[in-house]
């Protein structure tokens, strides 16, 4: 049996690893050679799964500089499957899957990393029944190192311009739904600027709201460069939601956008420059997702605060059903729940992804921005603004994460027990409460006024890291609580607590 030395390249649902010198200690893992081994194990997963009767698949890519010479590894490989290669050049991510459902392609190929450093890249697989999921990524490793004799076959290789339509599908989206007495230019009188970090976001400045009337002057970083110089494309990123927190102001536009690299993820920030992010975001999209669906189920990542359930389940009539982190985590549940008959329209994390049931449970950061835009145009008709529609959220006073790290090889198991002993002692310790939703970690609660808030301790999904998330309500309760944990966290000695010794 062939040795898999290509599993560690498996990110979660993604081909991930560093395809460019420059930073030392880092050296290349994704080779030519190894960008051409794992696309010969996608077509050979393709031929498992029956997905190889049309032979076109589309290929496409975000700013990196690594881009270009990974797009041509893997034209060579499908053209050893005798695939027709359609070259979307840039091109977003969440539009590399409409190709296949718009365009009948059998699969698409997104080269990104999102929103990693500039030496990074990878390989995102696509069907029309969406994106892979991790164990068929194992499956694609396993594949691509069984023997493989090279024919040398070149592929047809077309030029497919499917940005412009992906982007006309946004613009009738907007059209529609504001409906307005110009229809073709919903946006007038509008001012909204986008930060594309110097991703592929650009588009949606100049192909879907310029068109549309509204005003993009202010718009910073549209031009793709891969080195990204002036902030990480991270709409989590603390510079960066500076970044266009402060245009949004100086500008004085009515919304700013902020896309990470590949755009399917996505912020925004309201006129004021007061960030639209996380938890506000998370309910902005929720109220939109539960027009039309009332009682409906939000699945969220497990980070999200008490103020946002109180929001979603009480304000909004919906409920707010915690899972696990990772947005494909997220998005396999809702689509889960669906199935068993429970309505269920968003799915979305904090950091930005958010998949609506009517688009495909696709994770799209346009696709949400343009939700958001089409409320913010219907609201203005009524002299209102978007952010009247979250006045009611109750942010925390005070929020802090730690990460400890594992010092231990099997960092999984030794994690679990952490979990385990921390129910047991949480059962038993006075004004500490032990929530009846957990699904990733163990989330206690802590009800006294001097406190007033939470903690969750769970485990990486990949990395020997524990996060420990403290939210409070109260000003001084996150250091009142992270105090009270530390006699339970002293009990493990691989567990490198100095963080939140520290702190």
């Amino acid at each position: 049996m062939n040795k898999n030395i290509y599993s560690f390249l498996k990110s979660g649902t993604d081909i991930r690893g560093t395809a460019t010198e420059g930073v030392e200690g880092e050296p290349v893992e994704l080779t030519d050679r190894a960008v051409f081994d794992l696309t010969v194990g996608f077509c050979r997963w393709l031929e498992e799964n029956n997905y190889n009767k049309n032979r076109k698949i589309a290929v496409g890519h975000d700013s990196r500089i690594s881009a270009q010479r990974i797009k041509d590894s893997i034209i060579r490989a499908l053209g050893e499957f005798d695939y027709e290669v359609y070259d979307c050049s840039y091109a977003s991510t969440p539009a590399m899957f409409m190709s296949t459902v718009d365009m009948g392609f059998a699969a698409a190929i997104q080269i990104t990393a999102s929103h990693h450093p500039f030496n990074k890249n990878g390989l995102k697989f696509f069907t029309v029944n969406g994106g892979l999921d991790g164990s068929d990524i194992v499956r694609i490793t396993e594949l691509a190192v069984e023997p493989f004799e090279c024919k040398n076959k070149l592929a047809n290789v077309i030029n497919c311009d499917y940005m412009t339509l992906y982007a006309k599908r946004l613009r009738d989206m907007i059209c529609r739904g504001v409906n307005a007495e110009d229809y073709e230019h919903p946006l007038n009188g509008y001012k909204i600027i986008v930060d594309a970090g110097n991703g592929v976001g650009g588009f949606y400045a100049t192909d879907v709201l310029e068109p549309l009337g509204a005003d993009i002057s202010g718009s910073c970083y549209l031009d793709k460069d891969g080195m990204f110089p002036n902030h990480a494309p991270n709409p989590e990123n603390k510079a960066a939601m500076e970044s266009i927190c402060r245009a949004t102001v100086e500008n004085g536009a009515d919304l700013g956008i902020i896309f990470d690299t590949d755009v399917d993820r996505a912020g925004c920030v309201d006129k004021s420059g007061k960030e639209i992010n996380r938890n506000r975001l998370v309910a902005l999209a929720s109220i939109i997702a539960l027009e039309n669906n009332d009682g409906g189920t939000i699945v969220t990542d497990s980070v999200t605060s008490t103020g946002l359930t109180d929001f979603i389940n009480n304000k909004l009539g919906g409920i707010h059903y915690r899972f696990k982190r990772g947005y494909r985590n997220v998005i396999n549940e809702q689509i889960r729940l669906q199935n068993n008959g429970i309505n269920c329209p968003l799915a979305i994390e904090t950091s930005g992804h958010a998949a609506f049931r009517e688009n495909y449970y696709l994770d799209d950061g346009a696709y949400l921005i343009t939700k958001i835009i089409i409320k913010m145009a219907q609201l203005g008709k009524e002299g209102k603004s978007i952010n009247s529609l979250i006045s009611e959220l109750r942010d925390p006073a005070e929020e802090k994460e730690f990460r400890f790290r594992i010092g231990v090889a099997d960092f999984a198991e030794y994690g679990n027990t952490v979990i385990s002993e921390l129910e047991k002692y949480a059962t038993d310790k006075d004004g500490w409460r032990i929530a009846d939703d957990n699904r990733e970690g163990i989330r206690i609660y802590f009800d006294s006024d001097d406190k007033k808030g939470w903690l969750l301790l769970r485990l990486s999904v990949h990395d020997p890291i524990m996060p420990l998330n403290i939210e409070s309500d109260v000003a001084g309760g996150v250091r009142k609580i992270a105090s009270d944990f530390i006699a339970f966290l002293n009990r493990f000695d691989k567990l490198d607590i100095t963080p939140i010794l520290v702190f």
